[in-house]
């Protein structure tokens, strides 16, 4: 099979564990060219990485003979340029996680890719990882009989040098975000939801900036029910006392509970009592998922995390926010 030469836009830190080696160390997968504004950043992260070119231009790294497929690393708000300009040089792309700052922004994108007839992908790499396959699993063998319902709990406590956006950068800074720490953090919560599930088809949320230590909203709260007929609830808060990261899923024979962000165990409870199913994880995690791309273009798979399902999951974080986001506006 042929190697698939990868370039990157925008090789930050998200790039230097989780993403980056993994398209160098997949099979049939090469990394060939980096970008970032800061020519002296990327030629360091070339040199460390063993890229052969690097640049400080991102229409220069897209119209790259040698530069197969985009994986486009930079914040949401140039998610939609960098997919659009991809996608009229003939180059599928990779784009992270949020998929674009709103659904029609994602749209745009679908609708550029689809025109250039190139796949387009996103960076919900938890659709690969073993503890979230072994969930599937346990879900398609009747573990906890017909599911009912979900509820998901993320709790953050804010850091002392919150009050300073610097801090925190871009992710609460909507103009750039499309939204604060509830698209970063709330998007890879929601769809993994969508994987297990099935698509949400309505939503209800509430959002407010409780404690002011930026212009981004501070908490989300939302129902939502799956065209499966599944009922779910939410709260993403990030101003409170504790740390909380907790999904549960909810059947009729028993119950899923799972964090999200780490490898901890899966906790099955059923009539049979309690039992932890411990995990592992892969050293860089959006691999396994960039192996199923690269699988995808040599016509030997799919990836299971496309521009339709991660347009999904914004469409569903958009009705969260609406009503926030117009007094915002107002």
């Amino acid at each position: 099979m042929p190697k698939i030469r990868w370039g990157i836009v925008g090789c930050g830190d998200v790039c230097e564990v989780k993403s980056g080696p993994g398209l160098y160390k997949a099979e049939d997968s090469a990394l060939v060219a980096v970008m970032r504004r800061n020519g002296e950043l990327a030629a360091d992260y070339a040199r460390r990485h063993g890229v052969a070119r690097w640049y400080d231009d991102g229409d220069r790294l897209i119209n790259d003979p040698e530069v197969d497929a985009v994986y486009v690393a930079t914040p949401p708000d140039t998610h939609m340029e960098y997919t659009c300009k991809s996608a009229a040089a003939g180059k599928p792309v990779y784009v992270e996680k949020p998929m674009a700052r709103s659904y029609d922004e994602c749209q745009t994108m679908m609708r550029a890719c689809e025109d250039a007839g190139v796949p387009l992908w996103v960076g919900y790499y938890r659709r690969r990882l073993p503890k979230f396959l072994k969930v599937q699993e346990l879900l398609e063998q009747g573990a906890i009989g017909d599911v009912r319902s979900v509820l998901v709990r993320f709790y953050g406590r804010p850091k002392p040098d919150d009050s300073f956006p610097d801090q925190l950068g871009w992710r609460v800074d909507p103009e750039i975000a499309g939204a604060g720490l509830f698209l970063d953090l709330g998007s890879h919560m929601l769809d993994i939801l969508d994987y297990f599930l099935g698509p949400i088809s309505r939503v209800q949320g509430f959002a407010a900036n409780q404690a002011g230590l930026y212009d981004a909203e501070d908490i989300v709260s939302g129902s939502f029910t799956f065209e499966c007929g599944v009922q779910g609830t939410g709260t993403w808060m990030f101003t409170g006392f504790e740390n909380l990261d907790w999904t549960e899923i909810e059947g009729t024979k028993g119950r899923i509970g799972y964090v999200c962000f780490d490898a901890s165990p899966i906790l099955l409870t059923t009539g049979a009592g309690a039992r932890q199913i411990p995990v592992t994880q892969p050293d860089h995690v959006h691999q396994p998922l960039i192996q199923t791309i690269v699988d995808e273009l040599n016509d030997r798979g799919r990836c299971p995390s496309t521009g339709i399902s991660g347009a999904r999951t914004s469409w569903v974080m958009d009705q969260m926010l609406a009503e926030y986001r117009q007094k915002a506006d107002g």
